[in-house]
């Protein structure tokens, strides 16, 4: 009884710091966006290349960061990462220049991934056995998903208190003022999360016996003859991609459906509401079901969704099905992100090469990181607040899409019997 509680324990801090993590340098400028480009002055190519400098420095820190997932337990090195993220919280509050924005997307890009991302996919397939791989991964992003819900839900309540004016009239160094303690509190709050982390985060419960273990050349050789290693590749790159383009929907709110700030970062908080419900619902069902199956549902939806928004039918007059489709795109996008690590264990990937392997997947899977921002920051700049700009980066969302529902029906085909 006593192990069980822990191990809940245990999940439970890996979700809230599973998200915390990414609250500065992702959450907070997707719900707030239009406010981040006008407090920067950025238009959306420079943002975009801030995430692509993020990118580059995440794809070395995935290879050098997942064999160290495999040496030493997780519990001092996501709690470092958390705090060393959170310092870079208190340099965003100063609004640099663009190319100190750069710099700090680059610090994020190490201190997100080098020391905790491999630890935290470890751990969370540690915790769910051999049987219940689908609710633990789709607990840990559905629950990072309620985290970053109610981070998105205590931003909008920080920025809409200390915003002296309405919306609509309110000023450039207003809205720069009541942002900056949505900053603040946020990297207080991720210090505090870290604390959390390296006092209670056991890891002995999680069986991190299992983990301390150097990994050898012929062992990445070996997880690299993996079939299942490479269409994780695919299905991760194309998952990701499209969870990417969700950062414009608080943008689309406001440049489409003609929202003020506050209604479009409303928006973007209902996206984080979203992906709880639909990662813990998947979750749940994925281990009575075939859940490279529902992977396969997964891409579908999100292929719905982004024709949905290309196909240019939701006007400011359609706003039942401007939600309608928001709930379709994100129910794909989040469903995705919650089972495609999730499907490792059927895809016969050794427990304990998972850092490893996790590095090597996430170095093409995560690539997005690299080339999504400025890819949908030109299809934006190019037609500035119109609507058509948006089409564009929805079709190619669809485009992914249908690649990634190919590549997971391979999988299924390969692996799901």
């Amino acid at each position: 009884m006593k192990a069980a509680k822990l191990s809940w324990v245990y999940l439970l801090l890996l979700i809230l710091s599973g998200e915390a993590i990414f609250i500065l340098p992702f959450v907070l400028p997707r719900v707030f966006r239009p406010t981040v480009l006008d407090v920067l002055e950025l238009d959306n190519v420079q943002l975009g290349l801030c995430f692509s400098v993020y990118g580059l420095v995440a794809m070395v820190s995935y290879i050098i960061g997942g064999p160290l997932a495999d040496k030493y337990p997780p519990r001092k090195l996501i709690a470092i990462a958390l705090w060393m993220t959170a310092l870079g919280g208190f340099l965003f509050a100063q609004y640099p220049d663009l190319l100190t924005l750069q710099i700090l997307y680059g610090w994020w890009g190490f201190t997100t991934i080098f020391l905790f991302w491999a630890p935290m996919i470890k751990a969370t397939r540690i915790w769910g056995g051999a049987d219940s791989q689908g609710k633990a991964f789709g607990f840990l992003d559905g629950g990072r998903g309620l985290t970053g819900f109610l981070f998105s839900l205590l931003g909008v309540v920080v920025f809409s208190f200390f915003l002296h004016e309405s919306p609509e009239i309110a000023s450039l160094q207003d809205r720069k003022d009541a942002f900056t303690y949505v900053l603040y509190f946020s990297s207080i709050i991720i210090i505090l999360i870290g604390v959390l982390v390296w006092l209670f985060m056991k890891s002995k419960d999680a069986s991190d016996t299992d983990t301390l273990k150097r990994i050898s050349r012929s062992e990445v050789k070996q997880v690299l003859r993996l079939p299942s290693v490479w269409l994780l590749m695919v299905i991760i790159l194309c998952g990701y991609l499209s969870y990417k383009v969700t950062d414009i929907i608080s943008q689309y709110a406001e440049e489409v459906m003609l929202y003020n700030q506050v209604d479009a970062a409303k928006v973007g908080t209902l996206l984080q509401f979203l992906r709880p419900t639909t990662g813990i619902l998947f979750g749940l069902i994925a281990d009575r079901l075939k859940i490279t199956w529902l992977l396969v549902v997964s891409f579908m939806l999100t292929l719905l969704g982004g024709i949905l928004f290309a196909s240019g039918i939701i006007a400011p007059t359609t706003t039942i099905l401007f939600f309608m489709s928001v709930v379709v795109i994100a129910a794909g996008v989040y469903a995705t992100r919650a089972l495609y690590f999730g499907v490792m264990q059927v895809g016969k990937i050794p427990l304990t090469l998972t850092g490893t392997a996790v590095g090597l997947i996430s170095l093409i899977g995560y690539t997005p990181d690299v080339f999504a921002g400025p890819a949908y920051g030109m299809l934006l700049d190019a037609h500035p607040g119109e609507e058509i700009g948006h089409q564009h980066v929805f079709w190619m969302l669809s485009a992914f899409a249908l690649i990634g529902g190919i590549a997971a029906l391979i999988y299924q085909r390969k692996y799901g019997r």
